[in-house]
């Protein structure tokens, strides 16, 4: 009773895949994937505005506070100078309990900062893989689209239907299947190689060594043209450069 229950519940799943499978459009997995990561952008957004907030209320605080420690000093000087010296002490005490909670504000501050410059950071980054993600995106349901019209008119052409469920048919399905797991498969690896998917299996930090061996190539590249337009200008133009170079400096002497 156990092995036919197992039979029949594989088969169900069997059946259900292959219905989810065959309803379910590349494209829009695409576009829902990448509006989800629009929505992950915003919330980032969202809260390095939040932190941006809390530090300038803090720093209006920090503003207020200085204020009342001068004002509490010219008090104590004026109370001094008229004999109040117990006004005079009443006022340095207040301005020394003030001092204290600019000093608190001031670290509440600086860990502000550091939150705010580390989401920023965050949100820079997000970005940037949300847009890769977003042209990869096209030009994969670009290719999907003209795989689909190429085939619809290659089955019409050949006078092969969905209706025709021969052996042939089924072969080619299952052909066509394959080709599509493979194709699936490889715009994955793309994606991974481009930035735009993380792959869990490497370690962290390859974005930073990947970012850093392109800026070394640009530099060189940049070296390399710098030196081929140096070897284009005249001959003798770079030492009247540097006689009207120093040129100047006399003639500030003059003046």
């Amino acid at each position: 009773m156990t092995s036919i229950t197992q039979r029949i519940t594989t088969l169900f799943r069997s059946k259900a895949n292959r219905a989810l499978d065959k309803a379910e459009d590349p494209r829009e997995v695409l576009d829902y994937s990448y509006e989800q990561q629009l929505q992950m952008l915003q919330r980032v957004r969202r809260g390095v505005a939040d932190v941006a907030t809390s530090r300038k209320r803090v720093e209006l605080q920090l503003s207020r506070l200085q204020q009342s420690t001068d004002k509490l000093q010219g008090q104590a000087e004026q109370a001094l100078a008229a004999g109040r010296e117990d006004l005079a002490r009443e006022a340095l005490t207040r301005r020394t309990a003030v001092a204290g909670q600019i000093t608190d504000l001031q670290a509440e501050h600086t860990s502000l900062k550091e939150q705010e410059d580390k989401l920023t950071l965050a949100a820079q980054r997000l970005e940037g893989k949300v847009d890769a993600f977003r042209t990869r995106k096209e030009t994969i349901k670009a290719g999907y689209t003209a795989a689909e019209a190429q085939t619809r008119i290659t089955e019409a052409v050949t006078g092969i239907g969905e209706e025709m469920g021969d052996v042939g048919l089924a072969m080619q399905r299952a052909q066509d299947k394959t080709e599509q797991l493979q194709a699936r498969a490889g715009a994955l690896d793309e994606l991974i190689a481009s930035g735009a998917l993380d792959d869990a299996t490497l370690p962290a930090g390859r974005d930073h060594i990947q970012a850093e061996l392109e800026r070394v190539t640009a530099d060189q590249d940049v070296e390399l043209e710098l030196a081929k337009m140096k070897a284009q200008l005249p001959s003798g133009s770079a030492p009247q450069a540097v006689e009207a170079g120093e040129g100047r400096p006399g003639q500030e002497e003059k003046s």
